[in-house]
């Protein structure tokens, strides 16, 4: 009997076993095991955004020689870190108990942050033990690639699109707590105390990373005393687990003939990049270019897009709820096709139209008493678009409802493509162990995120926001071209060999 689960009206976390499942405590168990991976994600993010509200005060407190250039080699650290770190985990996890490679992930994160905590006590150099600390928890949050690939092989299809839908909801709900918890920890201030016997400056910037290794011991002790291996295939079938067999569990034979379509499997590593490219883009510029055109002061900016930013991640969460329906009514391929257009839809409201132009920096100075005024008043901050960025003579300024629209539809377009980028990549992937390709997904991913800034910097401060948010749109239109193309190979692996109607 198959033993998939029908979770067309399924909440959030569901996931409660069915009175009528043949192998109910199996089914408990692998559903526990599955929310341990749920909670493994959260802390993922939770790990990356703790931090990085106070990361560059941190360093200039830790470091007078760290200047911003050195901030974004210390936030692409992360995102290098797991890059490196995906594909070996992911390759470990094909061939030993996820237990593993998991438990030494966490461990590494841990000890990462415990090192960050430390970063400032030494004389000299501190800047660069923060820049390394980074990279190790970055190495560590490498694991996300073992939790997918373990969700995907302890799901049925008809359970997928659910389960991965709840594990970007735990995903999101991680980068809007990260900040949170950090805003809480704010009020042990700059100096804080001291822990003299283990020689530990306990303030609002190691507090953080302090927590989040505590979140790690809590992580490891779920991963040894409750995750289990479990493996089912598209059926819901149980079959064979890595080190772990129950002696009344039945092995499904797999053909030898049947092979990953390997053609689907690079487009999904191509799409999900671009889509992870964009986002990286979008989180990147947005402080810029609001300071730049609406001449908001570095503490409106971070104010104001952090309010945006929160509710950004609230309307994530309630996008994965609708995108688990959704994909259920009419596939996960036009959802993904309907995300990217949505994403196309946000760059091209952002471009640059009109007549009126952004407020030039010192632009209002008028006489030699205001130029006087301004010298006796360090504290003094100009606003508007730099001077030396050329473009602002002469590129349209962004209206305010241009930049809120814009959020909002890349709010929604975002998370949909997020999810049903890797959800169908685990489907085209079947019943295989699929570790090392989720490693390879989860490195593209990074590797995105590496290079959106990147580009996004030089692109935006040498030929502005036209430009930049027009090669946006051209990379957003490939895309969709390239899924249009492809769009009959991306299938499930089972569904492609004819074992399951789509």
């Amino acid at each position: 009997m198959s033993q998939f689960v029908d979770t067309d009206n399924a909440p959030l976390l569901p996931d409660e076993p069915r009175s009528d499942d043949v192998h109910d405590d199996d089914y408990q168990s692998r559903w526990r095991s599955i929310r341990v991976m749920y909670f493994t994600m959260f802390l993922s993010s939770v790990g990356f955004t703790i931090v990085i509200t106070s990361l560059w005060p941190y360093l200039q407190k830790s470091d007078d020689s760290a200047n911003a250039t050195f901030l974004g080699w210390v936030v692409a650290a992360y995102s290098l870190g797991q890059m490196v770190a995906s594909p070996l985990f992911g390759l470990w996890s094909n061939h030993r108990p996820r237990r593993e490679p998991l438990v030494c992930s966490i461990v590494i994160n841990l000890s990462a942050n415990i090192y960050y905590a430390y970063a400032s006590l030494p004389t000299t150099g501190d800047k660069y033990h923060i820049l390394i600390s980074r990279a190790f928890v970055g190495f560590g949050a490498g694991n996300v690639a073992v939790v997918r690939s373990y969700v995907a092989g302890a799901t049925s299809l008809k359970e997928r699109t659910n389960a991965m839908a709840n594990m970007s909801a735990c995903q999101a709900l991680g980068f809007i707590l990260g900040p949170a918890l950090q805003a809480c920890l704010s009020f042990l201030g700059e100096l804080g105390y001291t822990v003299e016997f283990i020689a530990l400056k306990l303030n609002m910037y190691t507090a953080p990373a302090l927590l989040a290794a505590v979140f790690g011991i809590i992580n490891i002790l779920l991963v040894v005393l409750v995750l289990r291996e479990h493996r089912v295939d598209d059926d819901g079938r149980r079959i064979q687990a890595i080190n772990y067999l129950l002696e009344d569990e039945v092995d499904v034979i797999e053909d030898p003939t049947e092979t990953i379509d390997h053609m689907a499997v690079f487009t999904s590593n191509v799409l999900f990049f671009i889509v992870m490219f964009i986002f990286a883009v979008f989180e990147t510029i947005a402080t810029p270019l609001s300071m730049d055109m609406f001449a908001w002061t570095r503490r409106q900016a971070v104010l104001y897009n952090g309010i945006i930013i929160c509710c950004i991640g609230f309307e994530s969460i309630l996008v994965f709820l609708v995108v688990k329906v959704a994909a259920q009514r009419v596939g996960d391929r036009p959802v993904l096709l309907a995300g990217l257009a949505i994403i196309f839809c946000g760059f091209f409201v952002l471009l640059p139209w009109g007549s009126h132009y952004p407020k030039i920096q010192w632009a209002d100075l008028k006489n030699n008493s205001l130029i006087s005024q301004i010298s006796s008043n360090s504290s003094f901050e100009p606003t508007g678009c730099p001077y030396e960025q050329t473009w602002c003579q002469y590129t349209p300024a962004i209206h305010l409802a241009q930049y809120i629209s814009s959020d909002f539809l890349i709010g929604v377009g975002y998370p949909a493509c997020n999810v049903m980028s890797y959800t169908l990549y685990s489907k085209i992937l079947g019943p295989k162990p699929q570790g090392m390709y989720m490693g390879w997904l989860t490195a593209s991913g990074s590797g995105a995120r590496t290079l959106g800034p990147v580009f996004v910097s030089q692109v935006y401060t040498l030929l502005g926001p036209r430009w930049a948010f027009t090669m946006i749109c051209v990379m957003v239109a490939a895309a969709v071209a390239l899924l249009s193309c492809v769009y009959h190979r991306l299938i499930a692996f089972s569904v492609r060999h004819g074992r399951t109607i789509e």
